[in-house]
């Protein structure tokens, strides 16, 4: 897996640390993937809205990712969990995906975990990312 240190916006670090201080006081989200999000957190370059690269992987962003290798491709909004939606395509920053994607950017590979075991994904393309499109308040 990729060992390279994520890009996040501060205002996204300032809403993901309060909820997880959130999720823990509530005991809503699986512990383990509090846990992995929080060091991610704790390890990340932390910018400025206007200054966070266009191909990094924001909240909010929606993103196409690959199978490692394959053309096939899927799309992923990453969002807080209360707008998660597999449905529409929405994931929840808590979920393994979420975590895996949020601050990595465009080329980099990550791997998560899904129901047939371990997948690699490539970031192939940032389709929109609210920071690059001028909405910081997102």
């Amino acid at each position: 897996m990729l060992t390279r240190t994520i890009v996040i916006t501060s205002k996204d670090l300032e809403r993901l640390r309060e909820l997880i201080r959130h999720s823990r006081k509530s005991h809503t989200e699986d512990h383990a993937y509090l846990l992995a999000l929080e060091q991610e957190l704790n390890q990340a370059e932390v910018v400025e809205s206007g200054a966070v690269p266009p191909e990094v992987v924001t909240m909010n962003s929606t993103v196409l990712v690959r199978v490692d290798g394959s053309r096939r491709g899927q799309t992923w909004t990453i969002v807080y969990p209360e707008h998660a939606d597999m449905d529409e395509d929405r994931v929840s920053v808590l979920a393994p995906l979420g975590t895996a994607l949020l601050g990595y950017r465009v080329g980099d590979t990550v791997e998560w975990d899904v129901p047939a075991g371990r997948r690699r994904y490539r970031i192939a393309k940032v389709i929109h990312q609210p920071e690059a499109a001028g909405e910081f308040d997102r």
